[in-house]
């Protein structure tokens, strides 16, 4: 029989600029989820700082991002816990920076396995790691598909540095962060170049299932804003219908479990910004456990392997994927993404 593996989605809303703060709440959820027998504790993008990136202060937050990331570790070795402190902003020398995707090698060293250096970009990368009950860091990962004008500026991308997935005590996993979870794409017709589209891609969790990854953790900050005023007018919900199904959709199309940790809103205070709604997503259920809404909080699920093992039976998405004749390439060439079209009038 598959394991079961006991998951904490920790759903806090960051102060901003108060990483301290931060940090001692989020240490106490994660001590609370060790006392009943948790094997992973995750927590949401920018749980640290907030994301408040033209604050005067902003840079400076970030710059003890070493301190906490080690403080984490030894928090997971104390407590035996597992730990995806959800995403870390790293501050980096300005006009150069090197984002790097690590796994741990046979030796237990960690090795850049993609380093990809960046020239003239911003002086902030966007981390996730994963940390293991040792304290050990197992992976390394720099967001990749940055969020429109809101983070493009301000940090710097991973680019087409490949997805890894790598092996932790509950078995082989991946890391990507909020807008991974779909990405934008610009479109050319015929001439006209417009501007980017809001569309869900499978690309980053295709690269992950390919190299065996049965877990996927989600560290987010999504929030009700993204909609512009069109798509309100049609669903003041339209964002949360968007995460809901698109979770869902990622976690059936490729056979694996999703953890999905967002953050959540101001406490004792409605929220209007704010979603939350984090949650563990698998196969053929859906959400089976959910922090529906804003409120802070955590929630500890029993995320049992073998229904990501049964889909696979059923659906068998990674035996198509290893096929040597198998018919879809999951990476393109600029030239080969850029094909022009001429778009008909309507």
């Amino acid at each position: 029989m598959a394991p079961i593996y006991k998951i904490a989605v920790i759903q806090l809303y960051p102060k901003p600029l108060q990483p301290e703060f931060n940090f001692a709440k989020a240490c106490g959820f994660i001590r609370s989820a060790a006392a009943q027998g948790a094997h992973l504790a995750v927590l949401p993008e920018y749980h640290l700082t907030n994301w408040l990136p033209t604050a005067s202060k902003f840079r400076e937050a970030c710059s003890s991002w070493k301190e906490y990331l080690e403080r984490y570790q030894a928090l997971a070795k104390e407590l035996d816990i597992c730990i995806v402190p959800g995403t870390i902003v790293e501050t980096v020398d300005e006009g150069q920076a090197s984002t790097q995707s690590t796994q741990e090698d046979e030796s237990g060293k960690h090795d850049a396995v993609h380093n990809r250096e960046n020239t003239s970009v911003p002086g902030l990368v966007n981390v996730a790691y994963f940390i293991d009950n040792k304290g050990d860091i197992l992976s390394r990962y720099v967001k990749v598909n940055l969020w429109s004008s809101s983070e493009r500026p301000y940090l710097a991308s991973a680019g087409r540095a490949p997805h890894v997935a790598f092996d932790t005590p509950l078995g082989r996993m991946g890391l990507l962060i909020c807008w991974d979870l779909g990405e934008y794409v610009l479109r050319l017709y015929g001439s006209h170049l417009y501007l980017p589209h809001r569309i869900a891609f499978p690309e980053a969790w295709r690269e992950l299932i390919a190299d065996g990854a049965k877990i996927i953790c989600l560290p987010t900050f999504w929030t009700l804003s993204n909609p512009n005023d069109a798509g309100l007018k049609w669903n003041v919900d339209a964002e949360r219908v968007f995460v809901d199904t698109t979770v869902t959709a990622r976690a059936c199309e490729n056979t694996c479990a999703v953890i999905m940790a967002n953050a959540g809103g101001p406490p004792n205070k409605p929220s209007k910004l704010y979603q939350g709604d984090s949650c563990v997503t698998v196969p053929f259920l859906g959400p089976i456990s959910k922090l529906a809404g804003p409120a802070e909080g955590m929630i500890i699920a029993n995320l049992d392997m073998q229904i990501v093992e049964d889909a696979e039976k059923d659906y068998q998405i990674r035996a198509d994927l290893a096929r040597a004749d198998w018919h879809y390439d999951y990476r393109h060439t600029s030239d080969e993404f850029a094909v022009k079209q001429s778009r008909p009038k309507l």
